[in-house]
């Protein structure tokens, strides 16, 4: 995650998640596995899921970004789920600055997978093939339960929203104002 303070507000790029990349073991509507999101699935999502918003630690309550008006862009590569957010809320933006921001998450729901048995000592392993894109979340408050994801189910109207983090240390960038005093010396002995 690169996070960069800037005069227009909070930029924040980097990876989501990482698709192809088992996870460690989590608890999901499937029970206890390992799993991972399956290359194209974020890239299907992103063309199916409608506006997609930013929030701060899986909070529904305020949108800090969104598709819809591009300053969210969501893209998957060859990587995984790539983000580009612009954010101007000055609370969130003092967050960064003090480093409190600690990675992505993501909401997912309407998820259709497949579950790969293994051998009675291993956990099976979830292949996430299709889903729709709930949310991107910036994680400041939460922790992730292990390395790579972390998953928390919330029971919705009719859909379970399941919930993942890539916990990443993210680099800040404090863009400085320009320093023009030599600038503005010469223009002076020229009047």
């Amino acid at each position: 995650m690169k996070i960069e303070v800037r005069a227009d507000g909070l930029h924040i790029s980097g990876y989501v998640n990482v698709t192809g990349k088992l996870s460690r073991p989590v608890i999901t509507p499937r029970g206890k596995v390992l799993e991972t999101i399956e290359e194209r699935a974020f890239g299907e999502a992103i063309k199916k899921s409608g506006d997609v918003s930013v929030q701060l630690d899986h909070n529904a309550g305020h949108a800090y970004a969104r598709t819809s008006d591009n300053t969210l862009t969501l893209k998957e590569d060859a990587i995984g789920l790539h983000a580009d957010v612009l954010i101007t809320d000055k609370t969130v933006i003092e967050m960064a600055r003090k480093g409190k921001l600690r990675g992505w998450s993501f909401g997912m729901y309407n998820v259709q997978d497949e579950m790969e048995s293994r051998g009675d000592d291993e956990l099976p392993i979830r292949h996430v093939k299709s889903f729709l894109l709930d949310h991107v979340s910036l994680i400041k408050d939460k922790i992730p339960c292990y390395a790579a994801t972390s998953v928390e189910c919330r029971a919705g109207e009719d859909i379970d929203i399941e919930q993942r983090a890539l916990d990443v240390e993210p680099e800040l960038v404090i863009e400085n104002k320009p320093d023009y005093s030599d600038y503005e010396n010469r223009l002076k002995m020229l009047e």
